[in-house]
C-alpha cells in the first residue's frame, strides 16, 4: 500500500506578515480617504485635495513603517531577554528546568512517566528551544520580525492610500467626497474579505467589520470638514 505524504499549511504561519499587511492596507485606505473627504467637504479645490491625499500617503507610509518597526522591535527585545534568562537558568539549574518542563507536560494531560521521558528527549535535543516553545510561548512561527513588519506595513499602506488619491484625481471637485467615499467602501469590503480568507475566517464578517469602521471614520471627518472648513481655493 502506498502512503501519500502531504504538508499542511496552517493560517498561524502567516501571522507575522498578515497582521502587518492588513493593518497597513486598511489604515492607508481609511486614513487617506478620510483626509481627502474631510478636505473636500471643507470646500477646497482639486489641487489642495490632491496635495492633502499625497501628503497623507507619504507621511502615513513612513509613520506605519516606523511605528511597526519600533513596536515589533520592543517585542523582539522582550523575547531576547527572556531567552537569555532561560539560557542562564538551563546552565545553572538544569535539573530544576527539566522538572519544570516535565510539569508542563503533566499539566497538559500526560502521565508522569511519559511526561518525564518527553522532557528528557526534548532537552537532549534542544533544551532552549523546548523551553522557549513550551514555557515562554516563543517559536519560529510567531517570532517577531521588525524589518518584515515595517516594510510590509509601509508598502501596504501606500497601496491602500493610492486608491482614494487616484479617485480624487479623476473626480470632479463637487463629487470628490461621494466618489472617494464610495470607492473606499468597496475597497474596504474587498480588503476585509481577502484578509479574512487569508486568515481562514468568514469573508462576510471580515468585510463587514472593516467597512463599518471605514465608513464611520469618513463620516466623522466629513462632519468636521463641513463644520470647521473654509475654502482655500
Amino acid at each position: 500500500m502506498s502512503r501519500l505524504s502531504h504538508s499542511e499549511v496552517h493560517m498561524v504561519h502567516r501571522i507575522g506578515w498578515l497582521r502587518a499587511a492588513v493593518l497597513g492596507a486598511n489604515d492607508g485606505i481609511v486614513s487617506t480617504s478620510s483626509l481627502v473627504v474631510g478636505v473636500a467637504a471643507a470646500g477646497s479645490g482639486s489641487t489642495e485635495i490632491l496635495i492633502a491625499g499625497l501628503a497623507g500617503l507619504v507621511a502615513g507610509a513612513m509613520s506605519m513603517a516606523a511605528g511597526e518597526y519600533v513596536s515589533v522591535s520592543s517585542q523582539t527585545d522582550a523575547e531576547n531577554a527572556d531567552l537569555t534568562r532561560e539560557r542562564r537558568e538551563l546552565a545553572e539549574k538544569p535539573e530544576a528546568e527539566l522538572e519544570e518542563l516535565t510539569r508542563i507536560y503533566v499539566d497538559r494531560g500526560l502521565d508522569r512517566d511519559l511526561a518525564a521521558r518527553v522532557a528528557v528527549q526534548l532537552t537532549n535535543r534542544d533544551a532552549l528551544r523546548a523551553h522557549a516553545r513550551e514555557e515562554l510561548g516563543i517559536s519560529e512561527t510567531v517570532a517577531a520580525r521588525p524589518v518584515q513588519a515595517a516594510v510590509v506595513s509601509a508598502l501596504t499602506f501606500a497601496a491602500g492610500a493610492v486608491i482614494p488619491v487616484l479617485v480624487a484625481l479623476a473626480s470632479p471637485v463637487e463629487r470628490t467626497s461621494v466618489l472617494v467615499a464610495g470607492s473606499t467602501l468597496v475597497a474596504l469590503a474587498i480588503l476585509g474579505g481577502l484578509g479574512a480568507t487569508a486568515g481562514g475566517a468568514g469573508v462576510m464578517r471580515g468585510a463587514a467589520r472593516v467597512t463599518f469602521w471605514g465608513a464611520l471614520a469618513m463620516g466623522v471627518t466629513a462632519v468636521v470638514g463641513k463644520l470647521f472648513g473654509v475654502s482655500v481655493g
